[in-house]
């Protein structure tokens, strides 16, 4: 897997071993991107369930100011500590081992300008990270990559590639 733009761009990261993660594609990781890409210059980053941690580093790389990594898994939370390292590092990143959900319910809104999330394809997970969302917006823009086959609120956005969609939800202004 590599970084597709950016400070970083054509630098090689590591995916988790294992079935239990399940990396987000270039594409759309690119398309993710360029849905937010205005927005990102200097802007505050969550990664929820953030696996290898390609959505915050691509994130980081292309100007975020920030980034916080959350991931419930010390394993997996290895593995984007050593992506950061392989990186040079960045001072403004920040892991978080505690469960996504869990996370976002002690969040203010706005408390992030863009967070992601790309929870394991369970319509439970999906749609409680939505459900916090939706009390409590806790970032302008949050992103969130689910099954084709999950149907979430239409106050959201749906794009649709394949089996997998993004749907991102925008807070009031």
């Amino acid at each position: 897997m590599r970084i597709i733009s950016g400070r970083w761009r054509g630098r090689r990261i590591d995916a988790p071993e294992g079935e239990a993660v399940r990396p987000t594609g270039d594409r759309v990781r690119e398309s993710w991107m360029s849905i937010v890409h205005q927005i990102l210059p200097e802007a505050r980053v969550l990664d929820l369930c953030a696996g290898s941690g390609a959505l915050g580093l691509e994130a980081l790389s292309r100007g975020a100011a920030s980034c916080d990594f959350v991931e419930q898994s010390p394993k997996v939370l290895a593995v984007i500590r050593g992506n950061l390292e392989k990186l040079g590092g960045h001072p403004d990143a920040h892991l978080h081992r505690e469960e996504a959900v869990h996370f976002v319910a002690r969040l203010s809104a706005g408390a992030y300008d863009i967070a992601f999330a790309d929870p394991p394809y369970s319509a439970e997970t999906v749609q409680r990270l939505v459900d916090c969302w939706m009390a409590v917006p806790f970032a302008n823009v949050f992103g969130i990559e689910h099954s084709s086959s999950v149907v979430l609120p239409a106050l959201g956005e749906t794009r649709r590639y394949g089996s997998t969609s993004l749907t991102f939800f925008r807070a009031p202004s």
